[in-house]
């Protein structure tokens, strides 16, 4: 029988002195200007290239839309490719550069949590969010818990072997991401847990109070729920209802407008269902 979820997580971050957590900055570039490598207003590069076009068919299941929707939005453009940037793209076919990156201003948010050492950090701007995300569900009477958040690189190579070690690499690739790829190292996410304890890291989260309560809210303080049912031939996930990502309140509320489900199709980039 196939291990539980968290009982990898534990194994896996057992020499990272942490507990078990799921697969899946620093500051912010100044609003409406664009980094380096970011985009400007009207989605055209620093470099003078528009972001590319998606040239990976989805599936049947996943839903059409229209080429970049947020080049529609007003307000400021970010990088996809900045690891300080709140719209990095981290997916199978962008890894993080550098790959071993560690944003400059970890904090432990002042919220629940369950996790220990570096998986109990966010980035600042993250932590600020999170905490307001957690009062205003604790208003509504439902207990978020920060269960998992930063991961090193280091941290990474032993959970994603862990995966690898106990389902086989083709099915680690499904529900953890390879070292360098993952979205937890940029400071820019993290994984929930319901203060009731039920369902952590498994489908059945999504029943949870937490997690009904962050896929109706999270988008009203810049987080969306970044893998999402029927979306795995544009991710490359299976889908984690406990897997949140901080892109800025603008963003997040014009991606829930629209019922966009995926940063790829949101941002105009190529699907990753899978490593090239």
């Amino acid at each position: 029988m196939e291990p539980r979820r968290r009982d990898l997580l534990r194994a896996g971050l057992l020499g990272a002195g942490a507990l078990g957590l799921a697969a899946c900055s620093p500051t912010t570039p100044p609003q409406g200007s664009a980094t380096a490598s970011g985009t400007a207003a009207g989605g055209v590069s620093a470099s003078g290239s528009r972001p590319p076009s998606p040239s990976v068919s989805p599936s049947p299941s996943v839903k059409p839309v229209p080429k970049a929707p947020y080049l529609s939005s007003p307000g400021a453009r970010h990088s996809f490719d900045d690891p300080r940037s709140p719209w990095v793209v981290v997916n199978k076919h962008r890894p993080l550069r550098p790959v071993d990156f560690i944003p400059p201003d970890l904090r432990a948010p002042a919220v629940a949590s369950t996790a220990q050492g570096e998986l109990a950090l966010v980035n600042a701007t993250t932590a600020t969010a999170a905490e307001k995300m957690f009062a205003a569900a604790s208003q509504d009477g439902v207990g978020l818990v920060l269960a998992s958040g930063y991961r090193s690189y280091t941290t990474q190579v032993g959970l994603y072997q862990s995966y690898a070690d106990a389902r086989g690499t083709a099915s680690a690739d499904t529900a953890s991401a390879r070292p360098g790829y993952s979205e937890h190292q940029t400071g820019w996410a993290f994984d929930i847990g319901d203060s009731g304890g039920a369902c952590a890291f498994v489908p059945c989260f999504a029943s949870q109070p937490a997690a009904v309560w962050a896929a109706r809210r999270a988008h009203e303080f810049g987080f969306i729920v970044r893998y999402q049912m029927d979306m795995e031939a544009v991710t490359g996930y299976l889908a984690e209802s406990w897997h949140l990502r901080y892109i800025g309140v603008e963003a997040a509320q014009d991606m829930h407008s629209r019922g966009i489900k995926t940063l790829e199709q949101y941002f105009g980039l190529p699907s990753a269902p899978g490593y090239r």
